[in-house]
């Protein structure tokens, strides 16, 4: 199996060198991440459903794409990349905000992370690589709030700390698109 290594990183994102992936998770290093939230024309929020086979954090719910950029590898093309290798699609993105968090996952991994949060809009066919994707759909924002309250267990650590960052965003932009 071929290693791959993350992008370390201080509390400012300043880059500190890199190691391997595993690794940082066992030690919790922070290194740098990305999470994709993507929205169709009705403002609906793609989800998707974690392969049962990924290294943490398999069948739960969350955003679009999430991943980490390569060392060497610009973040927004690190997004193009995994937009297309999880879900078959590229589409423009934006950046809207970062957070850092910690959080500790099963298996003994812990998710430290320097995680630049993107969003972008997309219609067409969602073609997802069932190595890292078991399903995926859109939702209305109202329906996420509700299962994430009622059933936070079925989601990842950084959906439920990204989510109401995201649902004011969402406010602020598809409000007035669906009101027009």
């Amino acid at each position: 199996m071929q290693t791959e290594n993350v992008i370390l990183v201080d509390s400012f994102d300043n880059p500190l060198g890199s190691h391997e992936k595993m690794d940082a998770h066992v030690k919790g290093l922070l290194h740098r991440a990305f999470s994709v939230f993507i929205f169709n024309k009705k403002g609906e929020m793609l989800l998707q459903q974690r392969a049962l086979g990924k290294y943490h954090s398999g069948g739960l719910w969350t955003n679009a794409c999430c991943s980490h950029p390569l060392p060497g590898e610009v973040t927004e093309e690190a997004v193009m990349r995994r937009l297309n290798e999880e879900l078959g699609f590229q589409v423009s993105v934006e950046k809207i905000f970062d957070f850092v968090y910690n959080a500790k996952l099963e298996n003994g991994l812990m998710e430290h992370e320097f995680d630049h949060v993107f969003v972008g809009e997309y219609d067409g066919e969602i073609l997802f690589n069932t190595d890292e994707v078991m399903s995926c759909c859109y939702m209305e924002i109202p329906a996420i709030r509700l299962s994430l309250r009622e059933t936070p267990e079925k989601f990842t650590a950084w959906f439920h700390i990204a989510f109401p960052e995201i649902e004011k965003w969402w406010a602020k932009t598809y409000q007035v698109k669906i009101a027009v």
